[in-house]
């Protein structure tokens, strides 16, 4: 072969190879989208936007990323892909040019009260390996410095085969762990406030118990007060020793009850096993509230909180022991490693001092590796899953990123902007759902989906440059250089809340008076104490309705009817109306299809692939038994009624012949906070982080109380939504409520009667108030840094 032709040769292999340069959708059905085709470029800068609930987290999570990650398994053998989650393929036509994706989303992470900062991100793994070399006294391997192993200990026989005989030996093995033996590596110990179990000026007969399900007359009450180990008609508070130990304490004993064999309990162990030891998201309202107010948490007596045992604190490292590095703000302990020079570890330090680095560089410098991993919010959460990702020499990989400013300041937008544009030049290709303005303008193309949201959504509206978008006349590039004007006149508030003196986190003995009656905004970069000072100070008492952060969980039975409570009052027109019981129209009930149990589909497990679900043949997918539907309220029976969207739904029960006014009410709310378009029996899972924001709003607008306090209400919203939402926070002001608003979002920020800014950095850098007053005083005054960015987005 000349040399001629084998260069033309290599150069048509290089053309082939890079020709590849799209990622192409073809025919993407996921959720509410239709027959959706994109073409996205590789290594660029994606930004996907759109309305809440119009399809770009089925698009880009549910379509390009678990496809991705579908093909990725498939590689593994069956035997290692039954341990794997099992995918389904996305209902899309053709895929094309996928590359491998790293999906970094919102989702909060594992609420296990052993999960830290530290574990999650590995930076407990090295550092527990850097005692175990450097500590002195050397008390063992890096599990004698781990919170999640306990020390133990053993000895016995055991039969060894030698020679074709069966030999017994004693054999003995330990293991030192790191664990606090009181508090089992968990920091605190809970104990249960025996004032909330009962009233002890009253007897039982007398209804003493104020546990819920312990009313008189019921068989938990009966069960104490016909034992006979205590005088029923006595009150509490005159009970002999005896008494009083076999009521509370008593262990599980068989004994004759009201002519009943049953077993006798104390109360307090009876609640820890029927109430505590159940997830508290799974329980009932009522119940809930009463774990809450009869749970104590206390730091543990026995660790100090650092959930170490006093072996793993003795240890330490130039005075330093491990619970004190875990403990120490993330930007501090960096400094500390960089500044311990022991060659015999030095690639250790080495990857330590990196990993800890890359938090700074993210902005979470500010939290410490003992920080409980539940306690993140949703942005930090995401922010902590990066670290890993930051100095990876990975190229043409898709980095899919879920919305990643949320809960950041417009301060340190900017630093995540400068973190997702280094990811695209190292070669990969980053697609980013996002709502922010500040992020769209740095994309290298913008896929657009609407027009509306859920069933009104699910197409895309354009596909281009960000120019392109404004002059599109879409609903995003019409609002994308929305600025909200600062208002010309302010409310004048009717009173204050005070807080003296609030040390919660990182706050420094903080002194504020919250103004009531108005819109107050607190506000600050991430990490300036915000939270810490709202939460922590304004406890959710009986005038205080407090809506945080925390997800709405819920499986695909539930829907918005069941999580609204919507269903209640549903249920009871329906029965009124056909004289029969409630029960019957609940697909969890009574009425549930007997062939797949009210789901409305049969699941068939397919072991290492992925399970197929198809609709029930029986009730076709309605979820109820067909004598059920024969009952009707004004002409629709209760799956037309699951099927129909809020909108509508509000117009049939607000007159007429189904005209019910509590469940008017409640679809109301719904409307208000913009979701007239969800169906009342859409699965929870499949709405959008946005929706189910709002869906919570919605719940927690019919509480009773003077004072709301929301935390980021903007988390997920579009432009156009965050708008309305600022139309029903002026609602309930006007209304007479007080609503104190942890918020970043400037359009909030200049809508606001009041600001309260903390700072003037994060962890022990903030926790300080550094501006009061009017949005429009933060502006001219430009002394923080919320108010420089606020003055540049009025424009001022």
């Amino acid at each position: 072969m000349s040399t001629a032709t084998r260069t033309d040769t290599q150069t048509v292999a290089l053309s082939a190879a890079d020709s590849h340069d799209l990622i192409r959708v073809h025919g993407a059905r996921e959720n509410n989208l239709k027959d959706v085709s994109v073409e996205i470029p590789k290594r660029r800068l994606t930004v996907f936007t759109g309305v809440s609930g119009s399809g770009k987290s089925s698009l880009v999570f549910d379509t390009i990323a678990a496809e991705s990650q579908r093909m990725i398994n498939e590689t593994y053998s069956a035997f290692v892909q039954s341990f794997m989650p099992t995918l389904a393929r996305p209902d899309v036509d053709v895929l094309e040019g996928l590359t491998t994706a790293i999906i970094v989303d919102q989702q909060r992470m594992g609420a296990d009260p052993r999960s830290t900062v530290g574990t999650v991100t590995d930076a407990n793994a090295m550092l527990r390996i850097l005692f175990s070399r450097l500590g002195q006294p050397h008390i063992g391997s890096p599990k004698a410095f781990s919170f999640n192993v306990a020390s133990i200990s053993g000895a016995g026989a055991v039969t060894v085969e030698r020679g074709g005989k069966k030999v017994k030996e004693r054999r003995e093995f330990s293991i030192t762990g790191g664990m606090c033996p009181r508090c089992e590596g968990r920091g605190t110990v809970t104990d249960l406030d025996v004032t909330r179990l009962y009233d002890d000026t009253k007897s039982l007969n007398g209804g003493a118990l104020e546990v819920p399900g312990y009313k008189a007359g019921g068989w938990n009450h009966r069960l104490y007060a016909e034992s006979g180990l205590v005088d029923a008609d006595k009150p509490i508070r005159e009970y002999t020793e005896r008494e009083l130990h076999d009521f509370l304490h008593r262990e599980p004993t068989r004994m004759k009850i009201a002519g009943i064999n049953m077993t006798y309990e104390g109360l307090i162990p009876r609640i820890r096993k029927s109430m505590l030891a159940k997830d508290k998201e799974a329980m009932q309202p009522h119940i809930r509230a009463f774990v809450e107010r009869a749970v104590t948490f206390t730091v543990c007596p026995e660790c100090d909180g650092t959930r170490l045992s006093a072996a793993a604190r003795s240890s330490k490292i130039d005075g330093i022991s491990i619970a004190d590095a875990c403990a120490m703000q993330i930007s501090d302990l960096a400094e500390w490693v960089r500044g311990l020079h022991e060659p015999s570890v030095a690639p250790l330090l080495a990857s330590l001092a990196h990993t800890l680095d890359s938090f700074v560089e993210i902005g979470l410098g500010y939290l410490s590796l003992d920080r409980p991993a539940g306690t993140l919010s949703g942005g930090e959460a995401q922010r902590v899953k990066m670290v890993r990702h930051l100095g990876s020499s990975l190229t043409d990989v898709t980095y899919v990123f879920d919305e990643p400013t949320t809960g950041l300041h417009p301060h340190d937008i900017q630093r995540m902007n400068t973190l997702l544009l280094r990811l695209r030049d190292k070669g990969n290709t980053v697609l980013v759902v996002e709502h922010k303005p500040e992020v769209i303008a740095i994309a290298d193309h913008v896929v657009d989906l609407g027009p509306g949201a859920g069933a009104a959504g699910g197409t895309v509206c354009f596909e281009g440059s960000v120019d392109g978008l404004r002059a599109a006349g879409t609903l995003t590039g019409r609002h994308l250089d929305d600025r909200a004007r600062l208002k010309e006149t302010v409310r004048k508030p009717s009173g204050a809340l005070e807080i003296r003196g609030a040390t919660t986190h990182n706050l420094r003995g903080v002194d504020v008076d919250i103004p009531l009656g108005v819109l107050c905004v607190v506000t600050g970069v991430a990490g300036s104490g915000k939270s810490s000072l709202v939460h922590g100070s304004v406890p959710a008492g009986a005038d205080v309705v407090s809506i945080d952060q925390s997800p709405i969980r819920g499986s695909r039975r539930s829907n918005p009817a069941t999580y609204t409570g919507l269903l209640d009052p549903i249920r009871k027109a329906f029965a009124k109306a056909g004289g029969v019981k409630p029960a019957l129209f609940s697909a969890n009930s009574e009425g549930a299809c007997p062939a797949c149990n009210g789901a409305g589909v049969v699941y068939t497990d397919l072991a290492m692939m992925a399970g197929v679900a198809t609709t029930c043949e029986e009730c076709e997918g309605k979820r109820f038994e067909a004598s059920v539907l024969e009952y009707k309220l004004a002409g629709r029976d209760i799956s037309e009624v699951l099927a129909m969207p809020v909108s509508e739904a509000e117009e049939f029960f607000g007159a007429g012949e189904a005209r019910t006014p509590a469940a008017h009410r409640i679809l109301q709310r719904m409307a208000e906070v913009g979701l007239g378009y969800l169906t009342l029996g859409q699965p929870l899972t499949t709405l959008s982080g946005g929706e189910r924001q709002r869906l919570k709003l919605a719940t927690h607008m019919g509480d009773k109380g003077g004072i709301y306090v929301l935390d980021e209400p903007t988390a997920g919203l579009h432009l156009a939504d965050v708008r309305q939402l600022l139309g029903l926070l002026d609602r309930l002001v006007d209304s007479g409520k007080s609503v104190i608003v942890v918020e970043h979002h400037q359009a909030v920020m200049a809508h606001a009667d009041w600001i309260i800014d903390l700072g003037p950095g994060a962890g022990h850098d903030g926790g300080r108030i550094v501006f009061e007053g009017t949005p429009a005083d933060l502006v001219a005054a430009r002394s923080t840094l919320t108010g420089e960015h606020l003055a540049e987005y009025v424009g001022a």
